[in-house]
């Protein structure tokens, strides 16, 4: 094996298990990582034995069970006033991630362009250089992270295959707008440009705005996937179950891969979604349950040195520390790690060029307790 030739030679372990597994060497606060530190529904989780104590424990269809693709499209249709066919556009996937690998498996092809906007979670690049794809970044900037669709613009070329978004954004919390969504709209007008529309933290978003899902605008849906996740909704990230959206053209293609990707998601898993999703309160109620940590977050922090923009969106927050520190973030979220005990994520890491804003993440998917230790960490730098 002394002549392998890697696929991925630049890559290597992702900066969440890094910083991870330095929180956990240094008994640190571990708010790097995006997921939540208390329990999902007792309810869902005894839908889940029940289904399992019935017996549905082997292969689910192909496509995912039709009673969670019925609810899935019907939960859209009504949020976005769409028109989703459950029977041939709604797959269920092993987590969102999987989906987004399985779109660009099935469309990217050697020498295609795929528009990213940076800072980027950190699968979509990957999977393109795996296929043949080349990366047309469109670097954003701190504190706001807004796009400029002219730049978008002038990077489109005969060669670009697709454009990835992700709103809100990990990892920057930001939301693109009503007017945005209609500029992006009209940038793809009378194209064969796919968009790849990642939304899986659809439900967390704050102070009464309402999501922009690719679903809402006709001249995107009829080019769109959207990718959801359970995970980031019901608090169970480690279940890794997910779903995809696409006009049925897109999704036979999807399927092709997704049959011969991981065939099936978890039998018993679906069953207990179909059933809690009947409630709209589990996944209506989500912005005002992380609004309230959002903001019991930042009004801790109100008097430290960090700086920040509230977040718009996601369960991630962006602080700034230029006034604490000249250090680079890698340094500087290693040190906060090692000697003050809280693990963050830098974002120079998603960057073009690793470029630096000196700006790290901290996840806030926490319980009240993890919240307010955090804070007085952060407070004493």
């Amino acid at each position: 094996m002394q002549n392998m030739n890697s696929k991925l030679p630049q890559v290597s372990t992702t900066i969440f298990t890094v910083m991870s597994k330095l929180a956990s060497q240094h008994d640190a606060i571990n708010l790097s990582q995006g997921f939540p530190n208390f329990g999902a529904s007792p309810k869902l989780i005894d839908l889940v034995t029940q289904a399992m104590q019935k017996g549905y424990n082997q292969y689910a269809p192909m496509p995912g069970l039709p009673s969670l693709r019925e609810i899935i499209a019907h939960k859209t249709n009504s949020l976005y006033e769409s028109n989703y066919n459950p029977e041939t556009e709604v797959t269920v996937t092993s987590g969102a991630t999987q989906a987004i690998f399985t779109i660009i498996a099935a469309f990217v092809h050697p020498g295609d362009e795929v528009i990213v906007f940076k800072p980027a979670y950190d699968s979509y690049e990957p999977s393109i250089e795996l296929y043949g794809g080349t990366i047309v970044p469109v670097q954003l900037s701190a504190p706001y992270f807004n796009v400029d669709w002219q730049d978008v613009a002038s990077k489109i070329t005969s060669k670009t295959k697709m454009i990835i978004i992700n709103t809100p954004h990990n990892p920057t919390g930001s939301v693109l707008s009503k007017d945005d969504m209609l500029q992006l709209e009209k940038l793809l007008k009378n194209t064969d440009i796919i968009l790849l529309s990642d939304e899986v933290y659809e439900h967390i978003i704050f102070d009464e705005q309402q999501h922009q899902s690719a679903a809402r605008f006709p001249g995107l849906v009829e080019r769109s996937f959207i990718t959801g996740s359970f995970g980031k909704t019901f608090h169970t990230t480690g279940w890794k179950m997910g779903y995809c959206l696409a006009p049925e053209a897109l999704m036979v293609e999807f399927r092709k891969v997704h049959q011969y990707n991981v065939f099936c998601t978890s039998h018993p898993m679906q069953y207990a979604l179909a059933e809690y999703l009947k409630t709209p309160d589990h996944y209506l109620s989500l912005p005002d349950f992380y609004q309230k940590k959002r903001d019991l977050f930042l009004s801790l922090l109100k008097d430290s040195r960090f700086t920040f923009s509230p977040a718009p969106g996601t369960y991630f927050q962006i602080l700034g520390y230029s006034k604490i520190t000249d250090e680079g973030d890698m340094a500087f979220a290693e040190r906060l790690t090692k000697e003050h005990k809280i693990a963050s994520i830098p974002i120079s890491v998603f960057n073009l060029n690793q470029q630096d804003d000196k700006v790290l993440r901290f996840c806030f998917a926490k319980t009240e307790d993890t919240i307010k230790r955090a804070a007085d960490i952060l407070c004493g730098i």
